[in-house]
């Protein structure tokens, strides 16, 4: 699971990363990246909206969203910061390609 230093928990950071960040869209999230020159662990945000669906959903969703970013954070560059932000359509992907799509983006636009 991702630690609290591996997670953004203020709402002017998810702002600053959605605006200014580098943008990697698939066909169930869109991934937002901005990399500083701070000396830190990677931190990751997550963006579940009711559009997604009921409660349940949503948490299951975030669920698998933070479990794939918790087994790719070897792999992205100190300093970045991530938000993925689910679409409606991830309410009802598989898991195994919610995870090939996250860590393509990851890959493209975060790797260390």
């Amino acid at each position: 699971m991702l630690t609290r230093g591996n997670r953004i928990t203020r709402g002017a950071d998810y702002r600053a990363v959605v605006r200014g960040g580098a943008r990697c869209a698939g066909q169930s999230t869109v991934t937002h990246v901005v990399s500083t020159a701070e000396q830190r662990p990677p931190r990751f945000g997550f963006i579940v909206s009711k559009h997604v669906g009921g409660a349940v959903v949503r948490n299951t969703v975030r669920r698998r969203l933070k479990a794939i970013c918790a087994e790719a954070l070897p792999g992205v560059r100190d300093g970045a910061d991530v938000v993925i932000r689910a679409l409606p359509s991830s309410a009802n992907a598989e898991y195994s390609a919610l995870r090939a799509e996250v860590l393509r983006c990851l890959q493209r636009r975060a790797a260390s």
